[in-house]
């Protein structure tokens, strides 16, 4: 391991620089799927292990929908992979939690698992029966190609530009949550599903608006990163077990906790390259394994019970 590398490059602005903002940028990614799997969790208690399935989903949608609507590249192509792919993943979210996890609310945790299991297969099986079993690439948008320099470095736009959406998603989730009337909801379903029935609160409809957000947020999360990595079927794997490590180290069910796992999984992914090229991944289980000794529930989750 070469821990002169990496102390040579945090005293060096020029490549500290710009494997920060790196770093940042594939938190981003990952910080709009896991937001969607703890926010899924936090309201309704399902783990959803097809999360991933449907980061891939909103990849390929956001990859079609550019190349019909905008060509690839235009400013038609951001509009469809920040809105329009998104907004399908989640109308599928919607089917899927109406049409199959809606009949197994009540029963075994094993019951869930198997369910959302299957959905990787039928997703991952429509995908390359669609699509075919070969790579793909989405070019980034003309609008936001190019690079700035950081630090004296050129730096992609397309990822700066990532990292503003993740912090306007962030924002946008916390403000929802803690000041609006629908939020005030969510909390008091999340608390308290007897009481908010009891109150008059439409429960059933509760979940099946927070399964389909927590789709989309996976949706939008596969339809940007779309340009940055090569689309395939499979490609799910990889995200869903980063996002799984997130919400662990954030803690289950907190959003500012998927946030802060999100950055640190980024850092340790783009500082580690340094240190051990290839075993990057090796220092994040580490961490997680610390976390889960010194505070099981997550760096920012509540005690449970």
């Amino acid at each position: 391991m070469d821990f002169d590398a990496l102390g040579n490059c945090l005293t060096s602005a020029g490549c500290a620089g710009p494997r920060l903002l790196g770093g940042l940028a594939s938190a981003a990614v990952i910080y709009l799927v896991a937001s969607g799997l703890s926010l899924v969790f936090g309201v309704m208690g399902v783990l959803n292990f097809a999360h991933g399935s449907l980061y891939m989903l909103g990849a390929y949608l956001g990859y079609t929908l550019a190349s019909v609507f905008g060509g690839g590249t235009g400013f038609l192509a951001v509009l469809t992979a920040l809105f329009v792919a998104p907004l399908l993943v989640a109308l599928i979210g919607g089917v899927i939690e109406v049409g199959f996890l809606r009949r197994i609310y009540g029963r075994d945790l094993l019951y869930q698992l198997l369910l959302t299991f299957s959905f990787i297969l039928i997703i991952n099986g429509a995908i390359e029966k669609i699509y075919g079993p070969q790579f793909m690439s989405s070019p980034v948008p003309s609008v936001l190609s190019g690079t700035v320099s950081v630090f004296g470095q050129p730096f992609p736009v397309y990822q700066l530009f990532l990292i503003a959406v993740a912090v306007a998603v962030g924002l946008g989730l916390t403000v929802f949550i803690k000041r609006s009337k629908y939020g005030t909801i969510l909390r008091a379903t999340a608390e308290d599903q007897d009481m908010a029935r009891a109150l008059g609160v439409n429960v059933p409809r509760v979940w099946t608006f927070v399964f389909m957000a927590g789709a989309g947020l996976g949706g939008l999360g596969g339809s940007l990163a779309g340009p940055l990595r090569s689309l395939f079927p499979g490609m799910d794997l990889d995200v869903v077990v980063q996002a799984f490590l997130v919400v662990v180290i954030g803690g289950l069910g907190s959003l500012p906790g998927a946030a802060l796992g999100a950055v640190l999984v980024g850092l340790f992914r783009a500082f580690g390259v340094i240190v051990a090229p290839g075993l990057e991944l090796v220092f994040i289980y580490i961490l997680v394994v610390i976390v889960l000794i010194v505070r099981p529930r997550g760096l920012a989750g509540r005690e449970v019970g």
